[in-house]
């Protein structure tokens, strides 16, 4: 293994990120998610928190202030439990919404809004409990837990410094109006989500960091790996050449099958042959029905001469016909004039035959 690490020198292909992209293997830190969380919460308090606030404080100093008003029996409790029910979920709602939006953007950022399915998929050995602990007692799962400890310390500092800079408001040791509760509450939770979402922000850039190296790391690849790829991705080579094989063999297959409906066989006289077909009010141009070389052509000529097919000798004619004419189109414009005057010659010499193969065609 370390072998191979050692000879991964190349980044990852496309198709290795995707693969890995798929199987959550790509950067990704969770802090990311609690950071978006704190900010979104720290905007709706921004903007909600003073209104919430000075109205909390109001409720609670008419409740305290009308205490005698209020008759505390078994039969109210459950309205006034409704009520405060209600209060503090019109209280939390909007940061609630704020803060899962806030999550589910922060995981698409991560995952580039890409499904990962072998991610989401049911897995038997998550529930093996063997695994499971050589897993969290693994060196990976040990520094793990170091950093998620580091982590816990950080917050915790940070927390115990703004709750000793709360504490010593003199809110807690002074007589101060009850309209100053509102506005500590919300100066102290705000300052308390901005210090939070700052410390985490800084863990979450580090780990990401962290993160995005060690997964490029993981993923490089040898060049043997790329080389298996490209192979893979274009195919094997035999396979592909017997493919290509196949092809060829069933095309000449269906050009000898073509030959029988031709209206004349230029040949080399040994070398080339090339079938030509020409129906008026069919072609716009004469079709290249059948063309070879060497035996293949001596196959062309051998079904022709059973067929009766016009044969004509003329190796420029012949040669230029095999090497820019393609099977089931038109002849090339420059060779026009050439055979036009090779199909009037076999239409003057052969008319029996174009009466035969006229009566074929019907047929076919």
């Amino acid at each position: 293994m370390a072998n191979e690490n050692d000879n991964a020198t190349e980044k990852p292909t496309e198709k290795k990120l995707s693969e890995a992209h798929n199987k959550g293997q790509f950067a990704q830190a969770p802090e990311i998610q609690v950071v978006f969380g704190l900010v979104a919460a720290y905007f709706v308090f921004l903007f909600t928190l003073d209104s919430q606030s000075r109205y909390m404080t109001e409720m609670v100093a008419s409740l305290l202030g009308n205490l005698e008003k209020y008759e505390i029996i078994s039969d109210v409790i459950p309205k006034w439990t409704g009520m405060a029910f209600l209060t503090m979920f019109g209280l939390l709602a909007p940061m609630f919404l704020a803060t899962t939006v806030a999550s589910i953007l922060a995981g698409g950022l991560q995952t580039h809004f890409k499904a990962t399915p072998e991610v989401a998929g049911f897995k038997f050995e998550k529930l093996n409990p063997v695994t499971g602990f050589q897993r969290i007692f693994s060196k990976q799962g040990i520094v793990k837990l170091f950093v998620e400890s580091g982590k816990c310390l950080v917050v915790g500092v940070l927390i115990y410094g703004s709750v000793k800079q709360i504490l010593a408001d003199p809110i807690f040791f002074t007589p101060v109006p009850v309209f100053r509760i509102g506005s500590f509450i919300y100066d102290s939770t705000l300052s308390l989500f901005f210090r939070l979402a700052l410390a985490m922000g800084g863990l979450a850039l580090l780990h990401y960091i962290f993160q995005l190296k060690k997964t490029e790391k993981d993923l490089m690849m040898t060049k043997q790996e790329i080389k298996d790829e490209n192979r893979q991705a274009m195919g094997d080579p035999n396979v592909k050449m017997a493919q290509r094989a196949m092809a060829r063999r069933l095309m000449q297959k269906q050009m000898l099958a073509d030959v029988p409906n031709a209206d004349v066989i230029v040949t080399n006289p040994t070398h080339y042959a090339v079938a030509l077909k020409y129906e008026r009010g069919v072609d716009a141009a004469p079709v290249v029905l059948a063309k070879g070389q060497n035996i293949f052509a001596q196959r062309i000529k051998a079904i022709g001469s059973k067929h009766e097919v016009p044969t004509v000798e003329n190796k420029p004619v012949a040669r230029a016909l095999y090497k820019f004419g393609q099977v089931g189109k038109p002849i090339p414009a420059q060779l026009y004039q050439a055979i036009a005057e090779i199909l009037g010659y076999v239409y003057r010499t052969h008319r029996y035959y174009f009466y035969q193969l006229k009566s074929r065609r019907l047929k076919s």
